[in-house]
């Protein structure tokens, strides 16, 4: 890793640890009111610049879940919706933060089946661990580690997903060739991620602010099919979820997409 990689991996590792934080602290008493600290319409002094959580999961999805695992959420999309998760199937979330997509993955796995969460962020860890014992549930760990370094076997996991994390990575080749590293023959990657539109500027590219805010990181559509592919990912499909995300007129645009794809069997 460069001075500049590391450089950056440990400005998001702070910016989400006060996410974390903040998330912590908050003295809401519901899931919708938590949904609008995430989205940063409610008065409260949580960091909205890290992530949009409107839209992203459907009516009922929520519910039951911790405020705090829900107001720390910093996704781009809903993986879970989109990974077709069968019962007894182990998952691997990389970029877990507060749980909230890896708890909603262990009611589709049920009891048989087996959740990971993946985060380098001890403050994210800590709000994880503590949501999941409000919960209640077993089926569900979080682990710290790198998606760039998966601290798992070979073949251990039949569904890798992640929420808008893969683009903080300045390493995406190492974070292709984990994923691919880790799951069973067969198995499948779901990603909710976020797509550059255009060439980023290598000034932005060397932000870590515009890092952390899932701009820098972004990568054009050639670029993303290209890692995938050459870690051994076959069938790949990446599609837009939503319009361009016009960055304060400033190019290149970025979009929101969601990525499927399969290790041969």
């Amino acid at each position: 890793m460069t001075d500049d990689q590391a450089e950056i991996k440990e400005y998001v590792r702070q910016r989400y640890g006060e996410r974390a934080r903040q998330a912590s602290q908050l003295k809401v008493l519901n899931v919708e009111e938590a949904a609008c600290c995430a989205e940063g319409t409610c008065e409260t002094d949580m960091d909205d610049s890290l992530g949009s959580f409107s839209n992203l999961y459907v009516q009922g999805e929520l519910e039951g879940l911790p405020v705090e695992a829900v107001a720390a959420s910093a996704g781009c999309g809903n993986p879970t919706a989109l990974a077709g998760l069968k019962a007894g199937e182990c998952v691997l979330d990389l970029g877990s933060g507060g749980g909230i997509d890896c708890f909603l993955a262990a009611r589709q796995v049920g009891p048989k089946g087996h959740v990971i969460g993946l985060d380098m962020t001890p403050d994210m860890l800590a709000l994880a661990r503590r949501n999941a014992k409000t919960l209640g549930i077993s089926n569900v760990e979080f682990v710290e580690g790198y998606i760039e370094d998966i601290p798992l076997p070979e073949a251990s996991v039949d569904v890798v997903i992640s929420n808008c994390v893969v683009c903080l990575s300045p390493d995406k080749e190492a974070v292709a060739r984990e994923a691919f590293r880790v799951l069973s023959p067969g198995g499948r990657l779901h990603l909710s991620d976020i797509m550059a539109l255009g060439p980023m500027p290598q000034g932005m590219r060397d932000d870590p602010q515009k890092w952390a805010i899932c701009v820098s990181g972004a990568e054009e559509r050639e670029t993303y099919l290209g890692r995938l592919s050459e870690a051994g990912f076959r069938d790949i499909d990446i599609t837009e979820e939503g319009g361009p995300r016009s960055q304060e007129g400033r190019l290149p645009d970025v979009t929101s997409v969601k990525v499927i794809a399969y290790k041969p069997a």
